[in-house]
């Protein structure tokens, strides 16, 4: 594997809504089934079906939810020697969706909490390899330092947004955030929210997403803008999560910056007009299908 994935693992129960609910207020609508998610296992996901080589270390419950996660894992030959079977539920996760396809999330952690950096072996993270991080997991600042000792690049989507140390930060690769999570860091170190500003403020190369505008990168050697693909969204959860797997994949199979994330755009486009998280993840060939049409 090229690509590790250190991260969350989430059953999702999607309800869809006439409008998400203002505070206090119960809105009645459909749930479906029982989807997969998390952030992590939706990473893997995505960077596999996008044609990299995938590991995948997180932490599950012994219950039938995980089977919900794992199972599309294991058909995108996602490795899963790296995975906790922990004594907690695994994690879910009820997703509220509008008609406009906007989501509101809340997430029980559960097996989660048990995910721990010792769960990646430094045989994976050698130079060339890529760790993936989230906010979903304990341990993240311990699994970028395991990964720089061994020279793999660290990749981090600040998602949910949450402190971490400067000095931890300022050792990653990249990072990666969306236009709320830029705006909380830039407010812990006083500066812009743009890509430029953190890059100048962190010394690291920042990609910062802006959903239907696409996406624009700062790093040493300049500025980089990928643009979106025209859509009408029907479901924009995971649409992040399939943003940064995409991309890792690229960088993964040598793309420079710039044509990484035009493909992750293209990915996360395709993912907005599907429904569901894991569920919504792209095939290779039909990225490749919407950048020829581009």
């Amino acid at each position: 594997m090229t690509v590790l994935v250190f991260g969350s693992a989430v059953a999702d129960l999607v309800f869809r809504l006439p409008h998400l609910p203002r505070p206090g207020e119960t809105v009645l609508g459909e749930a479906g089934a029982m989807l997969p998610g998390g952030k992590g296992a939706n990473q893997a996901l995505a960077a596999a079906r996008a044609g990299a080589a995938v590991g995948f270390a997180g932490a599950v419950g012994a219950d039938a939810a995980a089977e919900v996660v794992l199972a599309p894992l294991r058909a995108a030959g996602v490795n899963l020697s790296r995975l906790r079977v922990a004594a907690a539920p695994t994690g879910l996760a009820a997703v509220c969706v509008d008609q406009a396809g906007a989501n509101q999330i809340a997430v029980s952690v559960g097996a989660n909490a048990f995910a721990r950096a010792s769960q990646l072996a430094d045989a994976d993270l050698g130079p060339g390899a890529i760790l993936l991080l989230q906010m979903e997991v304990p341990a993240v600042e311990n699994a970028q330092a395991v990964a720089r000792a061994r020279g793999a690049r660290a990749i981090l989507n600040l998602a949910p947004a949450g402190a971490m140390p400067p000095e931890a930060l300022r050792a990653l690769h990249l990072l990666v955030a969306n236009e709320p999570e830029a705006a909380w860091l830039a407010g812990q170190f006083g500066c812009g929210a743009d890509a430029a500003s953190l890059h100048a403020a962190l010394g690291i190369g920042v990609v910062v997403t802006l959903a239907e505008r696409g996406a624009e990168a700062a790093t040493d050697a300049g500025g980089v803008r990928a643009a979106a693909f025209p859509i009408t969204p029907v479901d924009t959860t995971g649409a992040g999560d399939c943003w940064c797997g995409v991309l890792a994949a690229g960088l993964d199979q040598g793309m420079p910056l710039a044509a990484a994330m035009l493909r992750a755009n293209a990915a996360a486009a395709i993912a907005c007009t599907r429904p569901g998280a894991g569920t919504a993840m792209p095939l290779l060939a039909e990225i490749e299908a919407l950048l020829r049409g581009a």
